[in-house]
């Protein structure tokens, strides 16, 4: 035996060399006191019937969660007005995507999204072993004809993010029912609508109108933003097709919505109109905001999610900048800065330091 032990690592998939890792929103360091504007949370406690809800439920934290989120998947239907079949409950609507991938494509096989949009698509896609599709954005909005014309035989999967994430635009109902038209029955298209409660453009979509006449949409929903849960993480599918659901559930890991995430989302379900005066209350903030933005001379699209987008080729620069000022802020490298909407005298502060980073 040689002296010096040969090392052999691990035999791993080849795509992890060059695959890069989800970046979330950056979380202030031990001690310091940051305003936390990176990851699009809402600024308001868990309501207090939810933090109840969750108490009790943890005491059965040595039982296993209902794994087929019976209550709150028949709780999701009554609110659609659709079939409790056609619901599937996922831990976080990220998840969903990463099942919605998995169900539709092989080795080889297309996603199609917009770019830039939610950062976890190309990851997911590669994941899966699949290809991903990137199409450029226009002005900050997805650009729906050159997404069809995008697709090919080895399309699987669609993705739509509406409200954008990063960027901020809506679709509208008029551009998705073409974009519909204009794709094979057989691609399924999944509408990301993760800030859909956010939304006051009365031409915008809202995916649950469409899903009836569409067995190849699938719309997706959150209980992290509009319902403050996203340390719980809880999101749900709604699908055009049973088939789609059933298929989520043939490859959903068991028991990963907890005991304590499905009893606040139900209890959320319970207090919504409350939840929503809450937003509401940030979406009065939203376009103030942009308004003041535009006037230092940014270029900031139109907003409909809880946040700004500030596109900037020196993004790292303006980022470092806001964080002088006591402001996280998610920075995309080369590219821009997302900033949440939370309240009046954050968006004073963010608006101080936007002045400061403009040049």
């Amino acid at each position: 035996m040689s002296s010096v032990e040969s090392v052999t690592t691990p035999r791993l998939r080849p795509f992890l060399a060059k695959a890069a890792a989800y970046k979330p929103g950056r979380r202030p360091a031990p001690g310091q006191q940051l305003l936390r504007l990176a990851s699009n949370e809402t600024p308001h406690p868990l309501h207090p019937s939810v933090t109840a809800a969750i108490s009790a439920a943890v005491t059965d934290g040595n039982r296993y969660p209902d794994p087929s989120v019976t209550q709150l998947t028949e709780a999701l239907a009554a609110k659609h007005g659709i079939d409790p079949a056609r619901v599937a409950v996922g831990c976080g609507s990220v998840q969903l995507v990463q099942e919605l991938i998995g169900i539709t494509c092989d080795a080889g096989d297309e996603v199609v999204f917009g770019w830039r949009s939610f950062e976890a698509y190309p990851q997911l896609s590669a994941i899966a072993g699949a290809v991903g599709v990137q199409v450029p954005l226009v002005a900050g909005h997805l650009d729906l004809p050159a997404m069809a014309a995008a697709v090919t035989d080895r399309t699987r999967l669609v993705l739509l993010c509406s409200p954008n994430n990063p960027t901020g635009p809506a679709l509208s109902t008029t551009s998705v029912r073409a974009f519909l038209e204009a794709v094979r029955d057989d691609v399924l298209v999944v509408l990301d609508e993760a800030y859909a409660e956010f939304v006051d453009d009365p031409d915008a979509v809202d995916g649950t109108q469409l899903l009836d006449a569409r067995d190849n949409l699938v719309v997706l929903r959150t209980f992290s933003k509009a319902y403050g849960l996203a340390g719980l993480r809880v999101g749900y599918a709604l699908t055009g097709s049973p088939s789609v659901a059933t298929a989520l559930r043939q490859v959903h890991v068991p028991f990963t919505v907890s005991v304590a995430a499905q009893a606040a989302a139900l209890a959320s379900l319970r207090v919504e109109d409350e939840l929503l005066k809450q937003v509401a209350d940030i979406v009065a903030e939203r376009e103030p905001l942009r308004q003041a933005l535009l006037a230092q001379g940014w270029d900031v699209p139109e907003a409909q999610g809880n946040f700004v987008w500030l596109p900037s080729s020196d993004a790292e620069r303006v980022s470092a900048v806001f964080e002088e000022h006591g402001i996280l802020v998610r920075c995309f490298a080369g590219e821009g800065n997302r900033i949440t909407v939370t309240t009046r005298a954050d968006a004073e502060r963010v608006l101080e330091a936007a002045q400061a980073a403009y040049l």
